[in-house]
Order: C-alpha cells, then sequence, then structure tokens
C-alpha cells in the first residue's frame, strides 16, 4: 500500500532535521579567539632632569615712589609718562619763590652773624693788651671773650639755616633717584603738593625685572636636604619664565633672594629671581610662569604616561613576560617629564609594559599580541 500524500511530507522533513543534526555534531567546538593585540614598549632608564613651575608675579628692581618733599604749587611737569628716565633727572618743579625768598633772609641773618662775629674777634684782640697793663678790668675782658664766642655760635647757626633754605629751595625740582621707567602723574599742573600729599609718579627700573613667586614649604625643606649646609635653595638654578599669551621669554633668569620667613597662612616662602629685560618688554605688574629644573634624576626609569592606570590613588602597570603572558604590577611613580613619567618602583629596566590596548586584557595572566608601541 502506497503512503499518503501526507505521510511522504512529514517524512522528507524527518529526514531533512536529521541531516541537519547530524552535520552540527560533525563539526565539534568552536575555535579559539586569537590573542589581543597591544602595544608595549620597553622600560627605559635615563637622567631625567625635574622641572617644577610656579605662578610669579614681575617687578621692577628699583620702584621709587616720587614725592614732593617741600609744601608748594606744582608748576610744571618736566618729563614724558611712560618714557624711560635717568637718574638725576628732571620731573616735576615747585613754584621756587618762597622758598628763594627764605634764602636771601638766610643770607642776610648770616652775614649780621659774620659781623658781629668780626666786631668780637676785633674787641677781644683790643682788650687782651689792656687788661695785661690794668689799665681796663678782667671782668671787662672776660665779657668781651664771652661776646665773641656767642657770636662765633650765632654764625654757625645761620650757616645752618641757610644751609637747610638752600636744600629746601633745592626740593622744587623733583628729580628721579634711579634709572627707569616714569610713570603716569597722580597730580596736576597747578596742586598744592606737599609731604602728606601723595605720590606724584613712580619711577621703575626694570632692567633687570624681578620675577616674585612663592614655593612650598614642603619644597624648600626638599632643597634644604640636599644640601643642609646652604643657606636658601640653590643659587644656581636657571629659570625660565612662560607669558600669559603663551610665548617663552627668550632671556634666562638667575636666583636673587629668598624672603626670610614662611607665610603661615599660605605654608609658602617667597623666593625672587631676576631676569635681563634690555627691551622694556616685561613690566611690572605682569603675571608669568617661572620654571626651573631642580635636579636631575640619575639612571631613573620612565615610561609613557599613558602606559599608568590610576587605581584608587595608586597605579598599576601591565607588563608582558618572554611567553606573553600579561602581568599586572603596583608601580609607585615620580615626577611627570612631558608625556612620559618617573617610575620609583614597581618596574624593572628592559620591562615589557602595555603602552596600548590595555582594555584588551581579558584578565591577570591572558595571553597577548605584542606589538612596538607607536607614539601619536
Amino acid at each position: 500500500m502506497e503512503p499518503t500524500k501526507w505521510g511522504r511530507g512529514t517524512l522528507v522533513v524527518s529526514l531533512g532535521v536529521l541531516a541537519v543534526f547530524a552535520n552540527g555534531c560533525a563539526k565539534g567546538p568552536a575555535p579559539t579567539p586569537p590573542p589581543a593585540e597591544v602595544q608595549v614598549i620597553n622600560v627605559e632608564q635615563a637622567d631625567v632632569p625635574v622641572t617644577q613651575e610656579w605662578v610669579g608675579s614681575l617687578d621692577g628692581s628699583v620702584n621709587a615712589q616720587i614725592r614732593a618733599q617741600v609744601t608748594g604749587y606744582l608748576i610744571k611737569q618736566d618729563y614724558k609718562e611712560g618714557s624711560p628716565v635717568k637718574q638725576g633727572d628732571v620731573l616735576f618743579e615747585i613754584d621756587p619763590r618762597p622758598f628763594e625768598a627764605a634764602v636771601a633772609e638766610a643770607r642776610g641773618v648770616l652775614g649780621q652773624a659774620r659781623a658781629q662775629l668780626k666786631k668780637a674777634d676785633q674787641d677781644v684782640a683790643r682788650y687782651k693788651p689792656l687788661a695785661a697793663e690794668k689799665a681796663i678790668s678782667q671782668e671787662e675782658l672776660d665779657d668781651a671773650v664771652q661776646a665773641r664766642l656767642a657770636a662765633a655760635a650765632q654764625v654757625t647757626s645761620a650757616a645752618a639755616a641757610l644751609q637747610a633754605s638752600e636744600l629746601s629751595a633745592s626740593f622744587t625740582k623733583i628729580s628721579s633717584p634711579t634709572n627707569g621707567i616714569a610713570g603716569l602723574i597722580r597730580a596736576q599742573i597747578g596742586d598744592l603738593v606737599g609731604p602728606g600729599s601723595g605720590v606724584l609718579t613712580t619711577v621703575s627700573n626694570i632692567d633687570p625685572i624681578k620675577a616674585y613667586f612663592p614655593i612650598s614649604e614642603q619644597a624648600y625643606l626638599e632643597f634644604r636636604s640636599r644640601d643642609p649646609k646652604a643657606p636658601s635653595i640653590p643659587t644656581d638654578l636657571v629659570f625660565n619664565l612662560t607669558l600669559s599669551d603663551g610665548s617663552v621669554y627668550p632671556l634666562k633668569g638667575s636666583f636673587y633672594a629668598i624672603d626670610s620667613e614662611v607665610d603661615a597662612n599660605t605654608g609658602t616662602i617667597r623666593v625672587v629671581a631676576e631676569f635681563p629685560n634690555p627691551n622694556g618688554l616685561l613690566r611690572p605688574g605682569q603675571y608669568a610662569k617661572v620654571r626651573a629644573v631642580v635636579r636631575v634624576e640619575k639612571g631613573a626609569l620612565v615610561v609613557p604616561m599613558q602606559a599608568l592606570s590610576e587605581l584608587q590613588g595608586g597605579y598599576q602597570a601591565a607588563t608582558v613576560d618572554s611567553d606573553n603572558h600579561v602581568h599586572v604590577v603596583t608601580v609607585k611613580i615620580g615626577p611627570q617629564v612631558g608625556q612620559k613619567v618617573v617610575v620609583e618602583s614597581g618596574l624593572h629596566p628592559g620591562d615589557r609594559v602595555v603602552a596600548d590596548g590595555v582594555q584588551k586584557i581579558a584578565k591577570d595572566g591572558a595571553v597577548v599580541n605584542p606589538v612596538p608601541y607607536v607614539a601619536p
């Protein structure tokens, strides 16, 4: 008896399922994926200059505040604001007439005192022989001698008064005490000025110019620990200056001074570096970054910064052994130098560390395919 049409279809489907099942059993387990490709770099050993940077402000090596030393009316300005001036250049003039009159009066008083002294000298010279001959009493001679002493004292006093008057008259011409750049005038012609009237202008000597910057107390102690006998931080440091627009000032600076005390509010101590400024580019009040190579790490181990992973305040690196197995190690880092960082412990010279592809590593001990690191 022939099978029905439905029975024949069921038989065909069943045979197809058996065929598929048989083929699947014949293929076996899925193939193992290839090892992850990572870029590795050898740990380098080199002498590494360690640089520190501080935020500082510039100020003139001398900032002279120009004030009136006598009271009078300001009648003249003898300099152009913002221009260079030299020591002794006249900046302002005060009306000199009252002071010239005082000088003339003092000269008259001195002349009278000298005349009295001359007469007293003549009296003493005349009385001495008369007293010797008993023509006059000794008392009269003594009075003449005392009168001469008083006249000499009057001459000294009058001469001092004349000198004071001439000094006051000289103060009517206000001169620059230093070479530098004269600032804007802070008074007006015709103003009544004097010792208590404030600053007329400022003259700043900006060649050389000083850079003031604070260093931490810890940095200061680190400097001193290297040379306990040194009076301050190393005086042979060479400083570089980066301006607010990012440009690097071409001339180098040198150590000038360090403050005598630590600021209790900030825990810092002020340091001063001095920079040549022949073209006047640098001006007082500018902010700049001060940098210096503070030491050289001899034979330091360095790796790219991206080879390290930060974990809970510490750092880890993935090393690859000769069998291409990955091992995660904890490292202690030192200062960063450009795009590299000094490793103080945890790695050894020649170790291969994963610089790119750490995220591809499945677990510690995994096998990887290391290729040379290519810097971006």
